[in-house]
């Protein structure tokens, strides 16, 4: 009896949470020899919920932010418990610029160019595989459009 109080405590509890984190699509992107397993938000809704409330990301794990348009897109951090890096792209997928992004702040980070895309990842992957402006990430195109 007392495993079914628990087990129905922990669902109330994670109700809110995961309604905020719906299942999004993947799509697998890659750095030069580096495999990226990226989430797509692709919506105007999954782009505002992000990554915020996440506690851990592996590794190779990611989150693609599709846009609509090509332009000068920002990123922010509020409600986000992970340091995070954000790479923009431009339509090709080649990297504009990357910020480094600290959690639970709400300082923009814009990209330095109209962008089309954003790609966020633990803080210091980019620069721990030397990826920088110039830099391309493929598999883009196996993304969905943004809406």
């Amino acid at each position: 009896m007392l495993r079914i109080v628990f087990l129905a405590s922990l669902v109330a509890m994670s109700g809110p949470l995961m309604a905020q984190q719906p299942q999004l699509p993947i799509v697998e992107l890659s750095a030069g020899m580096h495999r990226i397993e990226a989430e797509v938000a692709a919506t105007p809704e999954s782009r505002q919920v992000g990554m915020m409330l996440r506690t851990i990301m592996p590794p190779q794990r990611g989150m693609l932010f599709v846009f609509t348009e090509l332009a000068p897109h920002c990123m922010w951090m509020r409600n986000t418990l992970l340091p995070l890096s954000v790479a923009f792209l431009d339509g090709r997928g080649r990297i504009i610029n990357v910020a480094d992004m600290q959690p639970r702040t709400e300082n923009n980070h814009c990209a330095a160019q109209p962008a089309r895309y954003a790609l966020e990842m633990n803080l210091g992957w980019f620069k721990s595989r030397g990826l920088g402006p110039g830099s391309e990430i493929t598999g883009i195109s196996k993304a969905p459009s943004g809406r």
